[in-house]
């Protein structure tokens, strides 16, 4: 049978079943990776946004603001990670791409009051945001305030950060 060419037929098939498998797989680990790369950025914008809170500059007018109503802020605290989780939000028709949700979940036993939790919450997710455009080189696609962010299929946006008790 070798001699007919049947041998030869067996293994272009073969290869071909390999070839499809291999490409439609691949578009699958692509879209995984980049949600993985998403995801990092994510943790690492979250602890930078609770870090820089001890070291922050702040301009004039918002110091002031801080000064009068905020003033627990100005001083460092103790913000813990508690999880950062994403939700598919679906199709965005608007940007032709899927939609992705950052919910970051935290506590401090210092920061109980609802101005001061929203004031770090839009700290944290600013630079959750930010993290996310530097990782995919999409900064210029977004506004100053980075929402929402852009990767190749996704767009990502964040809810408010939740806060619960240690």
């Amino acid at each position: 049978m070798d001699n007919k060419g049947q041998l030869s037929m067996e293994f272009i098939f073969l290869v071909g079943v390999l070839i499809v498998i291999l490409v439609s797989s691949s578009i699958f680990i692509l879209n995984e990776n980049e949600l993985m790369v998403a995801m990092a950025a994510a943790r690492n914008g979250v602890n930078e946004g609770i870090a820089v809170g001890d070291v922050a500059v702040f301009p004039d007018d918002v110091y002031g603001d801080y000064e009068i109503s905020k003033d627990d802020l100005l001083i460092p605290n103790s913000v813990n990670l508690i999880k950062i989780k994403y939700n598919y939000m679906g199709f965005d028709s608007r940007y032709n791409k899927e939609k992705i949700q950052f919910n970051v979940t935290v506590s401090s036993d210092t920061i109980t009051d609802k101005k001061e939790q929203d004031s770090v919450g839009d700290r944290i997710n600013y630079n959750l945001r930010k993290s996310v455009a530097l990782s995919f080189s999409t900064e210029n696609l977004t506004n100053g305030l980075f929402n929402p962010v852009f990767s190749k299929h996704y767009i990502y946006t964040t809810s408010k950060v939740k806060w619960v008790k240690n």
